[in-house]
């Protein structure tokens, strides 16, 4: 399951927006409305963390000739 972060769109402009994260399926559509306040959201662009392995891979290391 993927994290997906969300805002709402405040009615008026001197409102601030509540950012909320929500648990989805890929393949599930997105939020149009917060579950707790019901005000339509709109989904956030994030910057994503990706595998990050340190050390030798098993393909880089030195072995033995026969």
């Amino acid at each position: 399951m993927a994290t997906y972060v969300y805002e709402t769109i405040p009615e008026r402009p001197e409102d601030q927006p509540r950012r909320f994260e929500v648990q989805q399926k890929m393949s599930d559509p997105a939020l149009t409305h917060d579950p707790e306040t019901g005000l339509p959201v709109r989904r956030i662009i994030t910057g994503g963390s990706g595998l990050v392995t340190h050390g030798a891979s098993i393909l880089s290391m030195k072995t033995r000739g026969r």
